[in-house]
């Protein structure tokens, strides 16, 4: 197979692409204004009542980050499972590419892998699970099992990449790690919880064979 991505992909990536793009500036447009309203009105970001001061603060400035990042996780759950699939495989599609990676998509999607890289001579087989919404503690949960809800084994492909869509995190784990594990939890923003995978965030030597 050669490496590079079909026409027929490369058309599927741009159409998710300015779908989620055009959403997004809707929302940035949106939260603009309220936002405008707000200091208008001498109202933080919370709507509570605030000196002028205090409007532009690092406070105000956090939870409209909060706020935003909650507004696009609601979006994600609008969104059917099969689209956001295809939103983190163009994700991953840019990722690798701008890193120097040959990508490659198999025909179809019965096999178990999603992509496959060119990596110095090598060809790698890669999973891509991503996750779009934090669950209790700021956990975000991947299935770590194939649709039969059997693991995954090492024959089923070489590296399992997860993306954690609202953090702009990626973690890259070798097969080894995911063999035989049903689920994979990873907390990239808490401070309170650390996942014994943390370490992997942003591996991309696992690919490289470093």
């Amino acid at each position: 197979m050669g490496t590079g991505v079909m026409v027929g992909d490369l058309m599927a990536v741009a159409d998710v692409g300015d779908l989620w793009g055009e959403a997004d500036e809707r929302r940035k447009r949106k939260a603009g204004k309220r936002k405008k309203r707000r200091r208008a009105d001498g109202r933080g970001v919370d709507g509570s009542k605030k000196d002028a001061s205090e409007v532009d603060s690092s406070d105000a400035a956090a939870k409209l980050v909060r706020q935003e990042w909650a507004q696009w996780g609601s979006a994600a759950q609008r969104i059917t499972a099969k689209r956001l699939g295809e939103i983190a495989e163009a994700a991953f599609l840019a990722k690798a590419s701008g890193m120097g990676f040959g990508v490659a998509k198999p025909w179809g999607d019965s096999e178990p892998y999603d992509f496959i890289l060119a990596v110095r001579g090598r060809l790698l087989k890669v999973q891509v699970k991503a996750a779009f919404t934090a669950g209790q503690g700021g956990c975000y949960s991947f299935c770590t099992h194939d649709h039969a809800l059997r693991p995954y084994s090492a024959k089923d492909f070489d590296a399992l990449v997860a993306y954690v869509a609202p953090e702009s995190a990626w973690y890259v784990l070798p097969m080894r790690l995911v063999r035989r594990l049903r689920a994979l939890k990873l907390f990239p923003a808490s401070r309170r919880k650390r996942s014994k995978f943390e370490k992997y965030r942003e591996a991309w030597w696992v690919l490289r064979g470093e």
